[in-house]
């Protein structure tokens, strides 16, 4: 079964991903409001989420600095990289996202990106 993290300053998109995430058979095993609360939650587990979906604009960290320390960290780490800035999908990429998804998508599209990084991990 592959591992989520959910890392959104929205808690109504937060709740969205994860109820659909889960329907679907993913384990949601955290979630994290902001990137540094991200970053927190990943340097404390013991598991590793097969894969993220970052946000990136959040308060506090935004989702390419917190995606560059998590690379940093684990360079094989899975990224998913959200936002409805479609000018930041370079940068995101080059922080080191594995996949870029711009806001608004459906939630399909979602599950077929997880499902095809879910397959590489």
């Amino acid at each position: 079964m592959t591992s989520v993290l959910i890392v959104d300053d929205e808690l109504f998109i937060v709740e969205l991903y994860r109820d659909i995430l889960q329907l679907r058979g993913y384990k949601v095993m955290g979630t994290a409001f902001d990137g540094e609360e991200a970053l927190r939650k990943y340097n404390n587990s013991d598991n590793k989420p097969d894969v993220i979906i970052m946000d990136h604009r959040m308060p506090v960290m935004n989702g390419v600095d917190a995606t560059k320390e998590i690379i940093r960290l684990n360079p094989s780490q899975k990224v998913i990289f959200v936002s409805a800035d479609v000018l930041v999908e370079k940068e995101a990429r080059d922080a080191g996202a594995a996949d870029f998804l711009p806001k608004p998508f459906r939630m399909d599209d979602l599950i077929e990106k997880m499902e095809k990084i879910s397959r590489f991990h």
